[in-house]
């Protein structure tokens, strides 16, 4: 999975630039600003990561059942973990 960080713990900031972030995501390794928001490209994660993360009771576990789309949220940062086979479809 695709895995895009979005360092805010303002959900409504995320929310806001959420469909921008897909539309033009960064690259692996890429920080860009979006709206004052840092996001970064953190590359591919494991299913297991996200099954230990849905673990931890401080980790809020989102999902876009249209897309298939997982969203992590946990201190400063929101996590969009994107399968590899949505990625072109988004």
């Amino acid at each position: 999975m695709k895995c895009i960080s979005v360092y805010t713990n303002n959900f409504e900031q995320f929310s806001d630039i959420y469909e921008q972030v897909l539309g033009a995501p960064p690259q692996e390794n890429e920080d860009i600003v979006v709206e004052g928001i840092t996001v970064s490209g953190s590359g591919d994660v494991p299913e297991q990561y996200i099954e230990r993360m849905r673990q931890k009771p401080e980790v809020v576990v989102m999902r876009e059942k249209s897309r298939n789309i997982m969203i992590l949220q946990h201190g400063d940062v929101f996590e969009i973990c994107i399968p590899a086979e949505e990625e072109a479809a988004v």
